[in-house]
């Protein structure tokens, strides 16, 4: 296991050593915050939702590591162009573990990135009801963050060109985050809207970090921790496969 921590170590440093990328990544999530937040404010709490900002605040965070989980996929790319992946790859390591150290890696940095908006939202006038739950909103950010991480790692083996992959997650990114509840609620949608909510596995994400700060999940966080939690097996599963037949 020590080619996963190498991995995971050398993505950590590449995070905290980009103040630039750490600084940029946030300028999304506040807009979401500021705009939404106050902007449809007043017409939520007007059709009886309460306070926008409680509900909007969690998958904003959600959108976060979405966002960066997503994306360190590209990390797969530079590594390839750059010599560093063929270098891991020729060791005689299964490429599972290539595959869960880098994963790991990127998922961690997109958890410390959905950390960083959660303290963003508290200064917008965000308020976690249940405190003491606020582990089990780290562990639902860790899986989610680990999830989208895996997609975009997997992604990523299979191109060759950063165009292509930046193509292809914007393709991915925005329906996901769009259709998963984090910005309206899921109850009461129309059914094909509804449908394709519960087939997208950001929406347990959400759910879960929902509950667990504001307790008001729509499914529940068994539900939402099982989902996931299958999601992530299958995608290292098929991230695994993918590395075992990537050329460098």
């Amino acid at each position: 296991m020590e080619v996963v921590y190498i991995l995971w170590l050398r993505q950590l440093k590449r995070y905290v050593r980009s103040r630039s990328r750490i600084v940029g990544s946030l300028a999304q999530p506040l807009l979401f915050l500021v705009a939404l937040g106050f902007g449809f404010g007043p017409i939520y709490a007007r059709a009886g939702g309460g306070n926008y900002i409680q509900f909007l605040a969690p998958g904003v965070i959600a959108m976060g590591i979405l966002f960066t989980a997503m994306f360190s996929g590209i990390e797969v790319l530079w590594d390839r162009q750059f010599g560093f992946l063929k270098e891991t790859l020729v060791a005689p390591v299964p490429r599972l573990q290539v595959m869960l150290g880098r994963t790991l890696g990127g998922a961690t940095v997109a958890t410390l990135q959905g950390t960083i908006v959660f303290l963003l939202t508290l200064g917008v006038g965000f308020r976690p009801t249940h405190v003491v739950q606020l582990p089990l909103a780290v562990v639902m950010m860790f899986l989610t963050a680990v999830l989208f991480t895996a997609l975009g790692t997997a992604v990523a083996a299979v191109l060759e060109d950063m165009q292509g992959f930046q193509l292809i997650m914007n393709l991915l990114v925005m329906p996901l985050f769009f259709l998963s509840g984090a910005l309206f609620p899921l109850a009461g949608l129309p059914r094909a809207i509804g449908l394709v909510a519960r087939i997208d596995p950001l929406s347990y994400g959400v759910d879960g970090i929902r509950g667990a700060l504001i307790g008001a999940p729509h499914f529940s966080l068994v539900v939402d921790v099982s989902v996931l939690g299958v999601f992530v097996a299958a995608l290292l599963a098929v991230g695994s496969y993918l590395f075992s037949r990537m050329q460098v």
